[in-house]
């Protein structure tokens, strides 16, 4: 596949390595962001074990070690693959150690039953008509909404979840993950669940935990770029946590998003002068 982007992809590929850029840093110190893992998982399984027959309905991300901003490789394996679903574990490799890893459960989809199953309601904020041209790691816009639900802040300013309340965002990811490779709705909705962590586990004093797995749930696939998230539930006790949050599209809800937690400090986004010194672009406007 290829792509017509213009803007810096986040991966380079040399022979059977992946080269990340200075832009895949996370904001938890000298290591790739957790979005672009779940990101790279996503791309192995499309890679090396995609049926088009089937949908991919669960997708699970072990973050098992810090992942240097050095090559890495990816391995896949078919677990079990029959008639009505296929099981696919795929891995990040550096220096023959598995640093990351995913689980990835496809459905083949048949006739919907009949009737309705009742769920609860979540308040979706509009997406919006326009996003800013940069955000996180330069290439991941937000529309954060906090307290003020009808004005949303953009990214990389994470200030609106610190607070107790109902959070929000829309994402729209600007640049491609993997040089000469289109984005595809699996792997950006693959980069969007590394959100719910810090959306379900934000509080009035800072984001204090750090994930280290996500778990994503797919009814379907999203619908165009805008990907947006809203935090359900929250619980945490001696220094654990869990969250959970809806995903949906500019159609409705797609499926939800489960993060675990562990406390740990240190936390902090880029701020826009380290965005353009990594490459990114500054927002003078916004993308449509």
């Amino acid at each position: 596949m290829s792509t017509s982007a213009t803007r810096a992809a986040y991966f380079g590929i040399d022979g059977d390595r992946y080269i990340p850029s200075p832009l895949t840093k996370g904001p938890w110190g000298d290591q790739l962001s957790g979005t672009f893992i779940g990101g790279l998982l996503a791309h192995a399984v499309e890679r090396d074990a995609w049926d088009a027959d089937f949908h991919p309905t669960r997708f699970t991300v072990d973050l098992l070690r810090p992942v240097a901003l050095a090559p890495m490789r990816l391995r896949t394996t078919v677990v079990r693959s029959s008639s009505r679903l296929r099981l696919v574990d795929s891995e990040i490799v550096q220096d023959d150690t598995v640093v990351s890893r995913a689980s990835t459960l496809l459905l083949r989809p048949g006739d919907h039953p009949p009737g309705k199953v009742w769920s609860t309601p979540v308040d979706v904020p509009p997406r919006p008509s326009r996003f800013p041209d940069t955000g996180f790691a330069g290439g991941m816009a937000f529309w954060l909404y906090g307290a003020d639900l009808d004005n949303p802040t953009a990214g990389p300013d994470f200030t609106p979840w610190q607070y107790v309340g109902p959070k929000h965002g829309w994402v729209r990811e600007l640049n491609p993950l993997i040089d000469g490779v289109d984005l595809t709705p699996f792997t950006r909705a693959a980069l969007a669940g590394d959100i719910t962590s810090s959306l379900t586990q934000f509080g009035d004093a800072g984001l204090y935990y750090i994930n280290p797995d996500y778990t994503l749930t797919l009814s379907r696939l999203p619908d165009g770029p805008d990907i947006g998230l809203s935090a359900v539930t929250h619980y945490s006790h001696a220094g654990i946590a869990t969250g959970v949050a809806t995903l949906f599209d500019r159609r409705g809800p797609i499926g939800s998003a489960m993060a675990t937690g562990l406390a740990h400090g240190g936390f902090r986004a880029p701020t826009l002068d380290e965005v353009e010194k990594l490459g990114g672009i500054r927002p003078n406007g916004a993308a449509g």
